[in-house]
């Protein structure tokens, strides 16, 4: 069974420490669950060198996005847009969600 992380592709979060430390809500592209790491669209950004190949014949310089320790990352609640700690409880149906620590909402 994987490890549950409180963040999940797709999520809107906020950066809370680091370089990248940021006011504004950010989307999550990928998390790495293996790694605790989740790569987060505009945040920590670095150049890589590309080689030339047959997709990309000219190769060249490009930006793309690190990967960021989940611990730096807070998610946005949908319903307030505010960061929140995230909690899990038994839904109406038995099955375990997510939740909203400020609210109580479920995510």
């Amino acid at each position: 069974m994987s490890k549950k992380l409180h963040i999940k592709k797709g999520d809107t979060v906020r950066v809370i420490s680091g370089n990248s430390k940021s006011d504004k809500p950010k989307k999550v592209l990928e998390v790495l669950i293996d790694k605790d790491r989740a790569i987060v669209e505009g945040v920590n950004m670095i150049t890589k060198h590309v080689k030339p190949s047959a997709t990309n014949p000219e190769g060249g310089i490009e930006k793309r996005e690190a990967s960021i320790h989940i611990s730096n990352l807070m998610l946005v609640d949908p319903a307030t847009g505010e960061p929140t700690r995230v909690g899990r409880k038994l839904n109406e149906n038995g099955k375990l969600q997510r939740y909203s620590k400020k609210t109580g909402e479920f995510i």
